[in-house]
């Protein structure tokens, strides 16, 4: 298992923000946290490349900090400033040393190590709004991308029949197990691997990736969605969405419903064949 690179960049400005977030993505980057005179990302050792980022960063005129969080660090340093998010009346994401929140239909319990998605992003917040629109009652879903497997979580209690979810990150394989096992999730199905390799149809697949992974798997993600069936995308920028419009419409894809949250976008598309 490898450590992870955090980069802290100076950045006061949303656009670009913005801009940083799809280059570093591109070079590499899987989590992102946004307070309010900077960005933070973070990078697997084994795809971080210093220089790359140096001209990243250096191109767009940012003064930015280096350093290496370890498993141990990386777990005291969120425990220590992690606060439940809340989405509506729907939904509570909280660790376990929180208290149960009564108020809420479904409340989940994640704790993360490497991996990221546990709800404070506006991408996975987003993915949780936009499933409260859905009926998944005895549903098949899968899971593109589980990390810390949240999403899995929730579809499992609005009462699917079956979900299948899948990741190539070692982190979040152990991550989102963990996560299941605390949440006493007994319908996930977790494999390790990349793509959707089996021959099956979904009622809904839930993808919170990125827009070069959705615009690689676009199709696959059509040839395994039912007649009808819904897919969520998002781990998209705004400036994403006619790249993916455009796609989508190739994979007849009809677009439903669209979230935005600080800069990122939520797509709901159903299967129009």
């Amino acid at each position: 298992m490898s450590a992870y690179i955090e980069l802290s960049i100076t950045a006061r400005d949303s656009q670009l923000k913005e801009l940083l977030i799809a280059l570093l993505t591109e070079a590499g980057a899987d989590g992102f946290e946004e307070e309010k005179n900077l960005l933070k990302a973070f990078i697997a050792t084994e795809n971080y490349s210093a220089e790359i980022f140096r001209q990243i960063l250096q191109q767009n005129g940012v003064e930015y900090t280096v350093s290496t969080i370890e498993e141990t660090n990386w777990n005291a340093a969120w425990e220590s400033g992690f606060a439940p998010v809340k989405v509506g009346r729907f939904c509570t994401i909280r660790a376990a040393f929180h208290e149960a929140d009564n108020d809420v239909q479904y409340d989940i319990i994640i704790t993360p190590k490497m991996s990221f998605g546990t709800g404070h992003h506006a991408t996975t917040h987003m993915m949780i709004a936009a499933m409260e629109k859905l009926d998944l009652y005895e549903k098949t879903v899968f899971d593109f991308g589980t990390g810390t497997g949240v999403l899995a979580i929730l579809a499992e209690k609005m009462g699917a029949a079956q979900v299948t979810a899948i990741d190539n990150d070692q982190w979040s394989m152990e991550n989102a197990m963990e996560n299941f096992n605390a949440n006493n999730c007994h319908k996930v199905l977790l494999f390790n691997h990349e793509v959707m390799n089996e021959n099956v149809v979904y009622d809904i697949i839930l993808a919170n990736i990125n827009r070069n992974i959705i615009l690689q798997h676009l199709a696959s993600i059509k040839q395994h969605l039912a007649a009808s069936g819904v897919v969520l995308l998002s781990g998209l920028l705004t400036g994403d969405k006619p790249l993916i419009l455009d796609e989508a419409h190739k994979q007849q894809l009809e677009l439903k419903q669209e979230f935005e949250m600080n800069g990122w976008i939520c797509l709901l598309m159903v299967n129009r064949q």
